[in-house]
């Protein structure tokens, strides 16, 4: 029986997108099947968490995902534009978001069709390398296809669907599991957070008895 696990996981989030190529391979070593739950990012679920109180939070990610990116040899270029609308100087959130409930959305529907960690590994990818104004012409529309989507066709089933309210309820399951952050994988009620637990986790499956 394929054993399940969830990771909840951002657009905006850099260790998201660091965590994509682990995430991708996991089903592929061993018999499980790897769900999507986008989230919102941090940001704009709490905004009080990078607070102009609190920027030492802010700092740290803009120092150490880069040098993260680097030892794992992946490209680690700010997404231009930003996932979220939001003033760097006093981290206020603008009311008028354009592009990040689309992209969750559209995470969503690539998991209703079967394709939620590829599309989240092509679209992050994306995000984080150095493809300027990635909000414009095929960039998108391309890094779907490379998944196995058609965004034409996944345009039209957000327009209308229930993507806001799955989503809503993936940011309560992952406090229900006890976290708040991203990616944190979910295996048999047991949370993993971090980028960098994977190897845990893969321990913890053999420790379940899923072989490689």
């Amino acid at each position: 029986m394929t054993a399940e696990v969830d990771v909840y996981w951002s657009f905006r989030s850099p260790y998201s997108y660091l965590a994509t190529p682990d995430m991708a391979a996991l089903s592929d070593d061993y018999d499980v099947s790897v769900n999507l739950r986008p989230v919102l990012p941090l940001a704009v679920r709490d905004p009080g968490f990078f607070s102009p109180d609190n920027l030492k939070r802010a700092r740290y990610i803009i120092l150490d995902w880069p040098r993260r990116a680097q030892f794992l040899g992946m490209a680690h270029e700010w997404p231009n534009p930003d996932p979220i609308v939001q003033d760097l100087v006093t981290m206020k959130i603008a009311e008028d978001q354009p592009y990040i409930f689309r992209l969750s959305k559209l995470g969503v529907e690539a998991q209703r069709r079967g394709k939620g960690t590829a599309f989240a590994k092509e679209v992050s990818h994306m995000l984080f390398g150095e493809t300027k104004n990635w909000d414009q012409g095929d960039h998108l529309a391309d890094a779907a296809s490379r998944a196995g989507l058609a965004l034409n066709e996944m345009e039209v089933a957000i327009a209308d669907g229930n993507h806001m309210q799955e989503i809503e309820a993936n940011q309560r399951a992952l406090e229900k599991a006890g976290h708040w952050g991203v990616p944190t994988y979910v295996f048999e009620n047991e949370p993993f957070f971090g980028q960098d637990r994977i190897d845990l986790l893969r321990w913890r499956l053999q420790q379940c008895g899923l072989k490689r």
